[in-house]
């Protein structure tokens, strides 16, 4: 879901090598000590917050939300084995529906699906179109257009989906945030991923902080592991952006590394920079299909068609 990155390159698990010491000096440039701030962090993140934005998705607002390719200049954006349709969808297939859902806290939710065509296709500027591993339609919302515009964002505060995954063996949902300037500054681009599931792992999931582009480019990220299964209920996925910490949150609890331990709470070095330029974070929500995982042979007919669900957007400051 990245920026600084062709559609073939590492995926994001390579960056956990190292990533928790790196983490934890990093988070040592912010606090005077990161133990001394424990109490602080581990604690429900919209304590003392105020909701000054949500969407529990009864409708979808297009003047908020534009679906398909990440946005920028960069490149087409377009990753992994799916194309991400616009509104209306693609090759007669529309990923995006309003459903009612009872276990959503409205009564509806957003439903992102991914269909496998499984014939050429004709999206525009998607390499994957020949490729018959590649013929598939996903989703991609996100609240900016190619242009620059954005039309929510917000440069500090708890960030937050509550998001139900589907168990598949390709799938890649996310939810996560981008700056601003790096639609048209690429070297600026700095990407924080509060969730990137696959569907086969029903209690781990990665979260990661990417500074892409030179000079500075630097990359933290921590391996999650949960007791409760992300594919059978809905869970939340948060996380706090304050100055220039970023603290990543499971069901408003700061998780940590299940390796080493260490709390997933990083130092963005741009912060500086995003002030002067007054820069903000927009999210994204997406559904999309593993690159660099075999292929299923056979792949099976209850995998050709897939879905996940969001009940809501939020964000507290």
């Amino acid at each position: 879901m990245s920026s600084g990155r062709s559609r073939q390159g590492p995926s994001r698990r390579a960056v956990l090598a190292g990533a928790g010491a790196a983490g934890l000096a990093g988070a040592g440039a912010v606090f005077a000590s990161l133990d001394a701030r424990a109490a602080e962090l581990d604690r429900d993140p919209t304590l003392g917050r105020d909701l000054v934005f949500e969407d529990q998705f009864e409708h979808l607002d297009r003047e908020i939300w534009n679906a398909g390719p990440k946005v920028s200049n960069a490149d087409p954006g377009y990753y992994g084995r799916s194309a991400f349709a616009r509104f209306g969808g693609e090759e007669g297939f529309d990923p995006y529906a309003i459903v009612d859902d009872p276990d959503a806290s409205g009564g509806t939710a957003l439903q992102i699906s991914a269909k496998f065509i499984g014939r050429t296709m004709t999206v525009r500027n998607y390499y994957g179109n020949d490729q018959p591993e590649f013929q598939w339609i996903s989703g991609n919302l996100q609240t900016s257009r190619r242009d620059g515009t954005v039309t929510r964002a917000w440069r500090h505060g708890y960030f937050e989906t509550r998001m139900l995954f589907p168990r598949h063996p390709l799938t890649w949902p996310a939810f996560w945030l981008m700056n601003r300037c790096t639609i048209l500054a690429p070297s600026s681009a700095i990407e924080v991923d509060v969730v990137e599931h696959k569907g086969f792992e029903p209690h781990d999931y990665g979260a990661y902080l990417h500074e892409w582009g030179e000079p500075g480019a630097r990359h933290d990220g921590s391996a999650i592991r949960v007791s409760e299964d992300m594919t059978a209920g809905y869970n939340r996925y948060g996380v706090l952006l304050v100055d220039d910490l970023c603290a990543v949150y499971f069901n408003r609890r700061l998780v940590r590394n299940h390796a080493t331990g260490v709390p997933a709470v990083w130092a963005i070095s741009r912060s500086a920079e995003m002030d002067l330029t007054d820069d903000a974070f927009w999210p994204l929500i997406t559904l999309a299909i593993l690159p660099d995982y075999p292929f299923p042979d056979p792949l099976m007919a209850e995998h050709r068609e897939t879905r996940m669900r969001v009940d809501y957007f939020q964000v507290y400051a």
